[in-house]
């Protein structure tokens, strides 16, 4: 019972970062944009997380600061994929390199070659030991799947995806909409790379992501871009994580780096899959230029 229950645990604490994060990118999408630098967002939030729960001995103060972290360089995505039409693809690409070098080289020039950044701050905990950011992923799905299904708002982010010169036509600004899905993005990547952070280890690693933007990139495309299909997906990407912990206690007699591949394994089968049964927005990806 005590094996069960750690494996729910860990699924739930596993889950959390890549659903927070797939719920941001299922908005992007929704409107229109493949935001590719999902990753790179993630990084830098746990990074600004860090230096801000240092300065400040506050947790929450820190998720605070990701997340605007996360918005700011959102802008810097919309600009170029927004308000330039650049390819999309190409933006998050850099986006993601950006932010690989800029929180390595400030790790170490704050923290040196071998120093630490232990961070003693938590965030508050609820039930069974999980933070606040948990329960507060689980809302915003059910919340944002009702935004996007019951609201005129959320209809006209959809039309930007599916329709953006009958949407433009209708009143709608296309290029305000995709904006404000790309800083919502950036926000909620923000957090998610926070919970790594601030939240689970409680230290910043040199790309301590590890590709769960990524994950969350495949996490979309199976949830078929819906809120509530992100939260299953991500439940079963964190029991695949969750393994790598439980897979020994759990009696499963085969090679420690099986569970540490298990997640990406996953991952592949979810991309290759997804064109089959996955139907994307029409306009996904389409940079979107008024006649």
């Amino acid at each position: 019972m005590a094996v069960l229950e750690g494996t729910l645990q860990t699924t739930a604490t596993m889950a959390t970062p890549l659903l927070l994060a797939a719920l941001g990118e299922n908005v992007s999408q929704r409107a229109g944009v493949v935001n590719v630098g999902l990753e790179g967002m993630m990084l830098i939030g746990a990074f600004t997380a860090t230096l801000a729960t240092l300065a400040t001995g506050t947790a929450l103060a820190g998720v605070g600061m990701a997340a605007l972290a996360g918005v700011l360089i959102a802008l810097l995505f919309a600009l170029f994929a927004v308000k330039l039409t650049a390819n999309q693809v190409v933006v998050g690409v850099v986006i993601n390199l950006l932010a690989l070098g800029l929180t390595g080289t400030v790790y170490r020039a704050r923290f040196g070659q071998t120093g630490t950044s232990l961070v003693t701050a938590k965030l508050p905990v609820i039930g069974a030991n999980l933070t606040v950011l948990t329960p507060a992923a689980l809302v915003a799905a059910f919340g944002l799947w009702w935004w996007l299904y019951r609201t005129r708002p959320g209809l006209e982010l959809r039309a930007c995806g599916e329709y953006p010169a009958a949407a433009d036509a209708a009143g709608v600004s296309v290029g305000r909409v995709r904006t404000l899905a790309i800083l919502f993005c950036g926000m909620m990547a923000g957090i998610a790379g926070a919970f790594l952070s601030v939240g689970e280890v409680n230290t910043f690693i040199e790309n301590m992501t590890d590709g769960r933007g990524f994950i969350a990139l495949a996490i979309v495309t199976s949830g078929r871009w819906n809120p509530l299909g992100c939260l299953i997906a991500s439940l079963v990407f964190g029991f695949a994580q969750a393994l790598q912990f439980q897979g020994q206690a759990l009696g499963l007699q085969l090679p420690y780096q099986f569970f540490v591949a298990l997640p990406y394994a996953v991952t592949l089968c979810v991309l290759m899959m997804g064109g089959r049964w996955s139907q994307a927005p029409a306009a996904l990806g389409r940079p979107y230029r008024k006649a």
